[in-house]
């Protein structure tokens, strides 16, 4: 019996075997906003930054990347930051 879990995905789009569809495919990635994304931005609010409050939504670094299969849109992980 063989187990695999969650390939590793980093903040880019990769090439891999889909655990859903069995094809080698890119990953298409989608960033979203988390919870450190909110804080960051409840932050600079609080320290009088608050020009700067719709960077850390800008800034792919400040969220998560979601990625998965473009064939039949199963997700196949998720990097945080």
């Amino acid at each position: 019996m063989i187990i695999t879990g969650a390939p590793a995905v980093g903040p880019e789009s990769t090439t891999l075997i889909c655990p859903s569809c069995r094809a080698q495919v890119r990953t298409r990635v989608e960033h979203n906003s988390t919870t450190k994304t909110h804080i960051i931005a409840l932050l600079l609010f609080v320290f009088c930054c608050w020009p700067c409050i719709c960077v850390p939504y800008c800034c792919n670094s400040c969220k998560n990347a979601d990625h998965y299969c473009p064939n039949c849109n199963a997700f196949i992980g998720s990097h945080q930051h």
